[in-house]
């Protein structure tokens, strides 16, 4: 059976797909499955933000065929791990739970590592060094996800 992680953002453009797309590239992707979603539904079905796309190809990944999706209550079936990346996100999440181990499940991205912040920023309204610090602090929980999941970082 798959363990089963969930990267959770605003809209599911910037951070999330990012999230997504570094947590795949380490781990093997046939004992764990990564996915992202938005707590808000502003760009259902839409590819990440050409922003992001750049980023993450500027270290050998490709998240431009990933699509927006929004978090729902199903998600709590269906993942093992729920990490939020910021505090409003997270807070939208848990009132989504239902129960103790729905909320369990939760955690904000940076609790994984001391970077001396708890919340990845939004790089949206910013430029491509907004991105470039987002995909540093993500890469570096992914980091710690993956060595916690299953004992090791694939790069």
């Amino acid at each position: 059976m798959k363990t089963k992680v969930l990267m959770v953002c605003l809209g599911n453009i910037c951070r999330s797909p990012l999230a997504e797309g570094i947590l795949t590239s380490k781990i093997n992707p046939e004992t764990v499955w990564v996915d992202s979603a938005g707590t808000a539904g502003y760009h259902i079905g839409s590819p990440p933000d050409s922003r992001s796309i750049a980023v993450a190809q500027n270290y050998g990944l490709d998240i431009s065929k990933q699509r927006c999706r929004k978090f729902s209550y199903s998600d709590f079936l269906e993942f093992d791990y729920i990490y939020a990346m910021d505090l409003s996100n997270y807070a939208d999440i848990v009132s989504l739970a239902q129960n103790e181990a729905d909320r369990l499940k939760v955690q904000l991205l940076l609790q994984q590592v001391d970077l001396g912040v708890t919340e990845v920023p939004d790089p949206y309204y910013g430029g491509a060094e907004g991105f470039e610090q987002v995909f540093q602090m993500i890469d570096a929980a992914c980091e710690v996800i993956a060595k916690k999941i299953e004992g090791y970082g694939r790069n």
